[in-house]
């Protein structure tokens, strides 16, 4: 990926997440960083967070100068920019789209290239633990696919998936985040009612969420193997297991996932 130049077609807090981890794993440097927003905020912002990179004038002008465009942009905003690539020399760049409920085939059609990949990513990314989807148009080869694995993971996790799967993505680490930030929220709530004061009960839920999380991610072992070793018998553990069961902790949260993947579904149809 030497010499490799990407660009930014929007500047907002995404985009510059994404060229912050990109550099910061070297990957890319700086100076072959571009971006264009019409907020002129968002790219001085962008600017600013990314040393080195340069911000330019327009949509086409990022297309002109980068081998990668990262389209990131709200969904609303993508016609526009579909207009001002339409007179724009059809380049062969390679087109990552990180734009929710926009489908492969209308990008394609939009942007008169198949060269696009389709990415998910989630709001972590921010901080470099962020989760990813993504998926390949029919014009992107398998070395398209690896390259976007390689940016995503720099910035957490990336799996490739069907495209149909995206929305799936969406309802579980797409909105995951709030699922969990409520559920931080809920046991500090508990820790509060427990006596504990706010800032430490938040801290105390917030850090046993992230060690929780480690010990799947770096043992491997089944969430249930994990969760019985916590759980002695007659404890305080299987107490609270039990009123977490009796209110149907696992359906609901079954139940959103399912529901946000429902919604991404009927967006990207509208």
């Amino acid at each position: 990926m030497a010499g490799m130049a990407i660009g930014f077609i929007g500047a907002g807090q995404m985009a510059r997440a994404l060229a912050q981890g990109f550099v910061a794993a070297e990957l890319v440097s700086a100076d072959r960083v571009f971006a264009f927003d019409p907020v002129g905020v968002a790219a001085d912002q962008f600017g600013e967070l990314v040393p080195g990179s340069q911000i330019l004038a327009s949509n086409a002008a990022v297309v002109d100068a980068a081998d990668v465009v990262i389209l990131a942009v709200k969904p609303q905003c993508i016609g526009d920019v579909m207009h001002d690539l339409a007179e724009a020399p059809n380049r062969k760049v390679l087109f990552v789209s990180i734009i929710a409920g926009i489908s492969l085939a209308s990008l394609c059609k939009g942007l008169r290239s198949d060269r696009i990949v389709r990415v998910m990513p989630n709001t972590p990314c921010l901080v470099g633990v962020g989760a990813a989807g993504y998926s390949l148009g029919t014009g992107a080869t398998a070395e398209d696919g690896e390259l976007v694995g390689r940016l995503m993971n720099a910035i957490g996790i990336a799996v490739n998936v069907p495209e149909s799967l995206l929305d799936a993505v969406t309802g579980l680490s797409g909105s995951g985040p709030a699922y969990v930030y409520t559920m931080i929220e809920a046991l500090s709530d508990g820790g509060v009612r427990a006596g504990l004061p706010r800032a430490t009960a938040t801290a105390l839920a917030a850090q046993t969420v992230f060690g929780a999380a480690q010990m799947v991610i770096s043992t491997g072992e089944h969430p249930g193997v994990l969760k019985d070793r916590v759980t002695s018998p007659g404890g305080t553990t299987i107490a609270g297991l039990q009123v977490l069961e009796r209110a149907g902790f696992r359906s609901a949260l079954i139940d959103a996932v399912a529901a946000a993947s429902q919604r991404s579904q009927e967006l990207g149809q509208s």
